[in-house]
């Protein structure tokens, strides 16, 4: 009697063992080979195919976990808590998760930085099932809950400073969530009163370290005490200046553009004065000046981003950077040919002798050894204080940066080792030794040595491939060319990169050594 259900099968059908060994006994006993009758040959066993190690196929691809992403981060192995349960539980820890980003962005942290922050919050609140995209502008973090409900978050940021003291706090705000001291409304208090901290420094050191920092690159450069001050005060006009347009809603581009037209014109005004005898500042202290001048416009550290963010993965964060990097440049070149253009045009009417970059060599450090170092141990605080470090952080940046230049010069001194091999060596040392002293003073890594790596930026390169394209026109400019000047640029942009490249690397190679300086800070913490 059938119960005409489809998924028990009937007896006819063979599928069931014992309706199957019942039809074959009353059915097909006597059939010739039936596995029931008599002298039927016993049914062969297919073969069980084992596959060895070695010709094993490979296993299916499948999503990485985001925990995962944190292997390489001082974020790595947190301790995940039960999962969130309740769909306002889960939507606040994800609040929580996304702002933290939010900050960090505004403080000028790299996209690597920020989603590992994310992750590593949203593991320590049990949302272990969440996705980030990050883009130059904006943050969205997407999740599932325990049963089953998406949860989106989108945040815009559309204006950022580099503030690395707050940058450090939320850094160790994010190493007491991963350690497993999780509670959400302490958290986000905890949270909150970071975000309205104010400044660790006041507005007129934080412009001050600019004009130090600028007359310190001038002096590793090869400038004279005077030109130095020059430099100093020409950094200073012009961020007042950008600062003065930004005021008035005036473009980036243009503010650029503005800035380098006025740092050629007081370089300019110092050569003239020198060339009169009214002060102690050479035809070749020019270019030293503008260089000088305008570090505080020039996009090196933007670059770097950049490059770090395609480096590691972030396509679309580093493409757009990069073309944040190209207005820049765009606007200084512009203002810096105008600036050339007029000031070859005077020194021409006024019968006077400018120095042609030709004769200066393209290397970032023209000055001797001893003074080279010790300018970039000035660079690295000014630098520090610059980004509004905290001040526990300034004399360590000062040390990495001497340190790297010093590597940079000894490795310059080797013969077939030029510019961009010293740059890169350097780089890599000051990511390694930078992450491991920066991580066990509690901070993370690129707030050493991003202040640090301003040693090495070509501020005259990027000068002398400006000059070679405005004057490579003239009749009497000699080796100079339009071509020779974008080789120069290319050659800068090339060193910016070795750089990046360098400080990524040694990242990734301090990483399995600073293992146990992350487990006691967890377990101080505990």
């Amino acid at each position: 009697m059938s119960d005409g259900g489809s998924d028990r099968p009937s007896a006819g059908t063979g599928a069931g063992v014992g309706a199957g060994a019942g039809a074959g006994a009353s059915g097909a006993s006597g059939a010739p080979g039936a596995p029931g009758a008599p002298g039927a040959r016993p049914a062969k066993r297919r073969p069980v195919l084992r596959q060895s190690r070695i010709w094993r196929s490979e296993e299916l691809t499948e999503t990485l976990p985001m925990v995962e992403s944190l292997r390489h981060t001082p974020y790595r192995n947190p301790r995940v808590r039960q999962a969130a349960a309740e769909e306002r539980e889960a939507r606040a820890s994800l609040d929580l998760a996304l702002r933290v980003g939010e900050l960090m962005l505004r403080c000028g942290a790299g996209a690597p930085q920020v989603e590992s922050s994310v992750v590593a919050v949203s593991a320590a609140a049990g949302l272990d099932n969440v996705e980030v995209d990050i883009t130059l502008q904006s943050l969205l973090v997407q999740c599932t809950t325990a049963s089953g409900v998406p949860i989106t978050m989108l945040r815009v940021v559309r204006s950022s400073t580099r503030d690395f003291a707050r940058l450090t706090a939320v850094h160790e705000f994010v190493e007491s969530l991963v350690a497993g001291s999780y509670d959400r409304e302490a958290a986000a208090a905890q949270l909150r009163e970071i975000r309205r901290a104010p400044r660790f420094w006041p507005k007129w050191t934080v412009r001050g370290a600019l004009g130090l920092l600028a007359a310190a690159i001038a002096v590793m450069l090869g400038a004279g005490p005077v030109a130095a001050l020059v430099a100093g005060l020409s950094a200073l006009l012009v961020g007042y200046a950008a600062r003065a347009l930004g005021r008035g809603g005036l473009p980036d581009f243009y503010q650029c553009a503005i800035g380098g037209f006025l740092a050629t014109a007081i370089a300019w005004g110092a050569f003239s004065l020198g060339a009169n005898g009214w002060l102690p500042v050479s035809s070749s202290d020019f270019a030293f000046i503008v260089a000088g001048g305008i570090t505080v416009l020039l996009p090196g550290r933007t670059v770097a981003s950049a490059f770090e963010d395609a480096i590691s993965g972030y396509s679309v964060t580093g493409a757009g950077r990069m073309f944040a990097v190209f207005l820049t440049t765009a606007g200084i070149i512009l203002g810096v040919a105008t600036g050339l253009q007029l000031a070859l045009a005077l020194t021409g009417v006024l019968d006077l002798q400018l120095a042609s970059p030709s004769i200066l060599s393209t290397r970032a450090l023209d000055a001797p050894v001893l003074l080279a170092v010790v300018g970039a141990f000035v660079v690295g605080v000014a630098g520090a204080v610059s980004l509004r470090s905290q001040r526990l952080l300034v004399l360590p940046s000062g040390l990495l940066c001497a340190v790297g230049v010093a590597v940079s010069l000894l490795v310059a001194q080797v013969d077939g080792l030029g510019q961009l091999s010293a740059a890169g060596l350097a780089a890599i040392v000051l990511g390694c030794a930078g992450r491991l002293l920066a991580l066990r003073m509690g901070a993370p890594a690129m707030v050493l040595v991003v202040p640090a790596s301003y040693g090495l930026l070509p501020g005259l390169a990027i000068f002398r491939g400006l000059y070679e394209m405005v004057n490579g026109s003239s009749a009497d400019s000699g080796s100079l060319s339009l071509q020779g000047g974008l080789t120069t640029l290319l050659g800068a942009m090339a060193v910016l990169l070795a750089i990046a490249a360098g400080s990524v690397l040694g990242e990734f190679v301090a990483a399995p050594f600073d293992h146990r300086m992350v487990q006691k800070r967890r377990a101080r913490r505990r």
